[in-house]
């Protein structure tokens, strides 16, 4: 091995996936994740269930990425963790665990914005049709979308970035999530409104777009509407849920695909920025994957999307922030505790 390359071990542990992933450089050797079914029965992420699910999950994980990446742990150059936002009882899981293994081996840690490492998966080395997958180039905008953020973020450099648009109440996943749940739908209910979206009419129903100032956005109001249009419809006939679930998703899923992209082109044109990204969780989400290409094409924007693997909660994009991080020389110490609440 090159005395050039940097391995760095990634942890993430910000809500309900335990991740571990091994950076060589800007390459993924490994990438684990573990889930935890045990939050479907109750309709959401109960956060002393994570916790102890991460403490069950943590060393197998981290155990796994090692030697899926075929290296030593005496090659690991630092660890890289997710210090928030997120779950308080699920951060210091991997907070602790990061220390303890950094303090062991004497390496540095990094402690990671999870946001941040959202955006940054994009300059994880990726093959495409057997060549390397185009990184954006600075500066671009970056819609980061997932269960609970949505921003407009304008990414200067690697380490200098500025959320210009936020959502004021709901994220746009708590939006595919919450009414989900209000079409009877087991949790996560956004992929299951994805699916079904496929088979539907996207124009069969009009729902609200709340009207918010400069690049904000706003889903609670969203949420009352469909409610109250559910009620109504099922007044009128108990079955309409089930005889049009396919139109009610394609629907809905257009109405926050619609109110995502026009506080997106409308940034884009405020800040001159043909550069556009979407990152996050809810970023595999097909409608919205369909249509950056489609406004790419038609406004002339480079555009770019992360592979599924890198959209969810992952250990990939913290290690690969943590590069960022540790090539300026940015380390923490052992006093660093998890936050819950973190701006970019």
């Amino acid at each position: 091995m090159s005395k050039k390359d940097i391995i760095i071990l990634g942890i993430e542990s910000s809500c309900d996936d335990t991740s571990a992933a091994i950076l060589k450089n800007e390459a993924i050797l490994s990438n684990e994740i573990a889930g935890q079914k045990v939050h479907e029965a109750y309709g959401g992420v109960v956060p002393e269930l994570a916790s102890r699910a991460h403490q069950q999950n943590i060393l197998p994980v981290v155990d796994a990425a090692i030697k899926n990446a075929k290296i030593h742990i005496s090659d690991i150059d630092a660890v890289a963790f997710t210090r928030g936002p997120g779950l308080l009882g699920s951060l210091i899981v991997g907070t602790s665990f990061a220390k303890s293994f950094a303090l062991g081996l004497d390496i540095p840690i990094v402690e990671v914005n999870h946001m941040h490492g959202h955006v940054l998966a994009h300059f994880i080395d990726d093959i495409e049709n057997n060549e390397l997958k185009e990184k954006p180039s600075f500066p671009f905008l970056c819609l980061t979308v997932s269960g609970g953020h949505t921003q407009v973020v304008l990414v200067r450099d690697h380490l200098d970035m500025e959320v210009v648009g936020t959502t004021k109440d709901d994220a746009a996943g708590e939006a595919f999530d919450k009414t989900a749940k209000l079409l009877g739908l087991p949790y996560p209910g956004g992929p299951l409104i994805d699916k079904y979206a496929k088979e539907g009419d996207a124009n069969a129903f009009k729902f609200t777009k709340p009207e918010m100032a400069n690049f904000d956005f706003s889903f609670s109001g969203l949420k009352t509407n469909v409610l109250q249009f559910l009620q109504r419809e099922t007044k009128k006939d108990k079955d309409f849920i089930e005889k049009r679930l396919p139109d009610i998703c394609a629907s809905l899923q257009k109405t926050i695909v619609d109110i995502l992209f026009d506080k997106l082109i409308k940034a884009a044109k405020h800040y001159s920025i043909n550069e556009i990204a979407i990152a996050g969780g809810v970023s595999a989400n097909s409608g919205i994957r369909k249509r950056l290409l489609e406004e790419g094409e038609q406004r002339n924007w480079k555009t770019y999307i992360p592979k599924f693997e890198y959209c969810t909660d992952n250990a990939a994009m913290i290690a690969i922030t943590g590069r960022f991080h540790y090539l300026n020389g940015k380390f923490a110490d052992q006093s660093v505790t998890p936050q819950a609440r973190m701006k970019i």
